[in-house]
């Protein structure tokens, strides 16, 4: 049998890639790829030329047989997200539970992740994180997540036992959702850190009220990481 390697990639600076990631990309048969396009960049970079498959949230499931089929009978192969962990808010695990269930080996190959990258940089005490990825989109089931959330967290801070809570978001509902926040908690102190390791890499702190003006003034790009 071959093995599936989950290869951990840049989330912004391309250098911020593991020698250990570059030799296997260079190893395997051919790379899942969740856009071939931003892979492609990647790959060119570091002068690697391996065969791609886009393998995204649209075709998973139908490419997961072919995928099996192909460890199965000795293949290696690579599963990349577009940026950092392959699997943290991106697709892969359905392919690797499938991996399992056939007794293929699976091997991680870590690297960058924004989630502690901005944990690290937040100021915040990183020692207990809670982590949800992207909120509901629906503003009902957002708002009964968080109302949730809210009794869970005050409950576990009676015996200063609260974790940090952490998601993702994108540009287009950040301040839908810090106005959801802001509903629910009240004004606390929140951290947004945007464009990781990027050139206009930036950590927004302060009270929620605060950042809301910020966003309403000042529209942000790229992908975002909110913690409080």
């Amino acid at each position: 049998m071959g093995t599936l390697y989950i290869v951990s990639t840049p989330i912004g600076n391309l250098k911020d890639i593991t020698l250990r990631s570059l030799e296997t990309l260079k190893s395997v048969d051919y790379i899942l790829a969740e856009d071939t396009r931003v892979t492609g960049k990647l790959l060119k970079n570091y002068e690697i030329d391996a065969k791609m498959v886009s393998f995204n949230d649209f075709n998973e499931e139908s490419r997961i047989g072919q995928v099996i089929i192909d460890l199965t009978v000795g293949k290696s192969i690579a599963l990349v997200s577009d940026a950092g962990t392959p699997l943290v808010s991106d697709p892969g695990f359905k392919l690797v539970r499938e991996a399992i269930k056939a007794q293929i080996r699976v091997e991680s190959i870590p690297g960058s992740s924004a989630v502690i990258a901005a944990l690290t940089i937040s100021g915040l005490p990183p020692d207990k994180f809670l982590f949800l990825g992207y909120l509901p989109k629906k503003e009902i089931k957002r708002r009964k997540l968080l109302t949730s959330l809210f009794t869970i967290l005050q409950s576990m801070e009676v015996n200063k036992l609260r974790p940090n809570v952490i998601l993702y978001e994108s540009p287009h509902r950040i301040l839908r959702t810090m106005k959801d926040i802001k509903d629910i908690f009240g004004n606390i102190h929140i951290v947004i850190a945007k464009e990781l390791t990027k050139l206009h890499e930036e950590v927004i702190r302060g009270s929620i009220m605060k950042v809301i003006i910020l966003l309403e003034n000042k529209p942000v790009r790229g992908e975002l990481t909110i913690l409080f």
